[in-house]
């Protein structure tokens, strides 16, 4: 007679392979790096939010010993995990953007909120599209 399977516990992943959220407690606010702003469920970069890119390259660029956090947030509409998903995307492709233009990845790391940080709460399209953007914080490395 043969014995009964056994049932296996999922292969937990190594620690290295946890991703931890970055505490936003450890990063400050920097105003010289400007938020940029998204169109409803994109997470491509409009045009303006290019230009407000490069003053910000140009300050990361000028301050070598900081790391960034990118902050990706969304408006109200739309479920919670489409929103993380959503905001994950938008600080992922603004990452992407530092990267192309000389900020190395290492000195990189994104967060989505997705629609848990609004700057506004008005149920308007002005107010909405305040919601739909990148944040920037830093730390000294």
């Amino acid at each position: 007679m043969a014995p009964a399977p056994q049932a296996q516990e999922p292969d937990k992943p190594k620690a290295e392979e946890v991703m931890q959220r970055p505490k936003n407690e450890e990063y400050v606010v920097a105003p010289e790096l400007k938020s940029v702003f998204f169109d409803f469920d994109k997470s491509n970069l409009r045009q303006d939010a290019v230009d407000t890119m490069v003053s910000n390259v140009t300050w990361l660029k000028e301050n070598a010993d900081t790391f960034v956090l990118i902050e990706g947030n969304a408006d109200e509409r739309g479920t919670a995990e489409y929103n993380l998903a959503l905001g994950d995307r938008r600080a992922k492709s603004t990452m992407d953007y530092l990267e192309a233009n000389g900020i190395p990845k290492d000195r990189m790391a994104t967060v989505s909120y997705g629609k848990e940080h609004p700057t506004c709460t008005n149920a308007t399209e002005e107010c909405r599209f305040q919601n739909r953007r990148a944040d920037f914080r830093v730390k000294s490395r």
